[in-house]
């Protein structure tokens, strides 16, 4: 019988927000060859009843409304603040981290990191290193203290591995979009012609993969286990993400499944179709910066309650990114969004949160939904009923919640500017709505 570990600092877990300082025994919960890779059928149930939850709330705050004690955007800007520390990620993934001796590799690669390039908006590294330093004030100034043992195992080199740990996740987040816009065909991405449009299908997935590779290869370089297996958990999500948007519930194969939601065999029911949807933004969004957050806590060695703030800030924020991304293919502009927003997902046949909303006061949307609106017609019709409908403001309002509930994951955390960032951070996932 495998003896348990009675240093109460490997307890390391992820809890959900009903449960944030519930612990389990690490050596429990992972470690082993023979833990089953996939998720339990109760910890799906578990946050599937959370998401419903959420559904049915509402957002405390006004959208311009700070919570109280929160520093203005003037003191607390997260792009400004970390500006100098993003530069550094961005030119170290260029200079040190994709070069090979192949040039064509080598341009598509760094294809997104090119200097002078807009580079996209760097979400990820940004929010890895204002949680990297939000957390070092929580223990560092007037927060908690590190016990001995844990000051003993603190890295000295925290910092500069926190800093990789942001280049990872982005190296990881750009190798995505390679291989999204050849599943897709975009044309475009983060205001110019996609990689695949400039050199091809094959070269593009190739540079994703070595993307993926080289980020792996830094991922074994940090020497920590837990981040390992955090960070290599997101791949596998990037994955079942996209084979679900792919394969989206159908009323068939709803009507062929025993769901628990559905018993009654109703393939319309806005449930089933909704727990698809939000566990497919969890998948392709949300798991990327949620397990980000989680792993620079886990870089610092920080006690569970703080490890589990760090992953619901980045779980709930990454939600929220998503639904305010379904809400800008029907509302926001090529500019803005830096691809196409001629309601692109419903010309991919994919059913977003507007219109699951809407097919609640417009049942005709299922049979659209079904054939992935590749009838005549077909996405018109399904833009007027959405329109028709609260669907996008319910799905601006759900984003909201989101965002309230990752700002509640760090407002525990020591006041600081970092903090505070966090907390604008959040607010200007949904303000890209506005």
């Amino acid at each position: 019988e495998e003896e348990e570990d009675d240093d109460d600092d490997d307890e390391r877990t992820i809890a959900t927000d009903d449960h944030p300082n519930k612990k389990k025994k690490k050596k429990k919960n992972k470690g082993t060859i023979d833990t089953p890779l996939s998720s339990t059928i109760m910890e799906e149930e578990a946050l599937l009843h959370e998401w419903h939850t959420h559904i049915h709330l509402t957002p405390k705050y006004s959208p311009k409304e700070l919570p109280p004690g929160v520093l203005p955007l003037s003191l607390a800007d997260p792009f400004q603040l970390t500006k100098s520390e993003i530069a550094l990620v961005t030119d170290g993934i260029r200079q040190d981290l994709i070069g090979t001796d192949h040039p064509v590799l080598n341009q598509a690669a760094g294809y997104f990191f090119e200097s002078g390039g807009s580079g996209g908006k760097k979400v990820r590294p940004v929010m890895v290193m204002l949680l990297s330093h939000a957390l070092a004030v929580q223990y560092e100034e007037n927060g908690t203290s590190l016990s001995q043992q844990q000051q003993h195992r603190r890295r000295p080199d925290l910092i500069a591995s926190q800093r990789r740990l942001a280049q990872i996740s982005e190296m990881i987040h750009t190798a995505s979009l390679f291989h999204d816009d050849v599943i897709d065909d975009s044309d475009t991405r983060r205001s110019k012609p996609a990689v695949h449009k400039v050199h091809g299908n094959k070269i593009a997935i190739l540079a994703g993969d070595f993307l993926l590779a080289r980020a792996s290869i830094c991922l074994a370089r940090l020497r920590d286990v837990d981040v390992v297996e955090s960070m290599s958990t997101i791949i596998e999500h990037l994955v079942r993400g996209e084979v679900m948007q792919m394969k989206p519930q159908t009323t068939k194969t709803l009507n062929n499944s025993n769901s628990s939601n559905n018993k009654s065999g109703e393939g319309g029911s806005i449930h089933p179709r909704m727990d698809y949807y939000l566990w497919k933004n969890f998948f392709k969004t949300a798991s990327l910066m949620a397990n980000s957050c989680k792993s620079a806590a886990l870089l610092g060695n920080y006690d569970a309650i703080h490890v589990n703030a760090a992953y619901r800030y980045g779980m709930h924020a990454g939600m929220a990114f998503q639904l305010v991304d379904d809400v800008l293919d029907f509302e926001g502009s090529s500019d803005l969004m830096g691809k196409p927003a001629n309601l692109a997902d419903l010309n991919a046949g994919i059913a977003t949160a507007p219109v699951l909303f809407a097919s609640e006061q417009h049942p005709e949307l299922v049979t659209l939904m079904d054939r992935k609106f590749r009838g005549d017609g077909d996405v018109d019709k399904a833009y007027q009923l959405v329109i028709r409908t609260d669907g996008i403001e319910r799905t601006k309002r759900l984003a909201r919640v989101h965002v309230e509930l990752a700002i509640e994951a760090v407002l525990d955390l020591e006041a600081s500017a970092h903090r505070d960032a966090l907390v604008h951070l959040a607010y200007k996932i949904v303000d890209r709505a506005s």
